[in-house]
């Protein structure tokens, strides 16, 4: 009997770490942590400007097998303005300015092999933009500046790969449609940090 145990308890043994191997690890699970750069365009009907986007994100993943979904919030902002002169006297000027872009949403992904993350992405976000207008005129007689608020829905897809224990690099393309017919296209890459 007793040698039954031990040939029992020596199967056992030997089996877990080969059940440990095919169970699927979970590398996209937990809080993130990252930052992002990279090209950004503001358009609206007949004009468009180009600029670079940086900015932070914060998120959490829940990986069951390999499909994860998340939720994730972003601060960021853009140097991509356009100026416009002419518009209503010779000398004027009319200035737009992109500026603090803000995000909450979620994504929904599939892993790819042991390290690799294929995701879309989709959620709310609020844009401001600066209009400024330059009469050219004496002292400030007809200048403005105003800051408005563009409500949108932003839809986007990435790719996110695993590097060493904890930090990832990641590329995404995203598209936001911002009421007043304001649009955003952007092309991204991050560097973060998993916990």
């Amino acid at each position: 009997m007793r040698k039954y145990i031990v040939a029992a308890l020596l199967a056992g043994s030997l089996a877990a770490p080969a059940m440990a191997q095919d169970a699927p690890a979970a590398p996209f699970t937990g809080v993130r942590v990252e930052g992002l750069v990279g090209w950004d365009r503001n358009q609206v009907p007949n004009a468009h400007s180009d600029g670079v986007a940086y900015g932070v994100g914060l998120g959490y993943d829940f990986q069951a097998g390999n499909m994860v979904v998340g939720i994730e919030g972003e601060a960021a902002d853009s140097t991509a303005d356009e100026c416009t002169s002419g518009v209503v006297r010779t000398g004027d000027s009319l200035c737009g300015e992109a500026g603090r872009d803000l995000y909450v949403g979620g994504r929904l992904g599939t892993r790819v092999g042991a390290s690799t993350l294929l995701y879309a992405k989709a959620g709310y976000s609020n844009a401001r933009l600066r209009i400024a207008y330059d009469a050219n005129l004496a002292g400030t007689t007809g200048d403005f500046v105003t800051r408005s608020n563009y409500d949108g829905i932003r839809v986007g897809a990435g790719v996110e790969q695993k590097i060493g224990t904890n930090a990832f690099v990641k590329a995404e393309y995203r598209y936001t449609n911002y009421d007043s017919d304001l649009e955003k296209h952007q092309a991204l890459v991050g560097f973060g940090f998993r916990f």
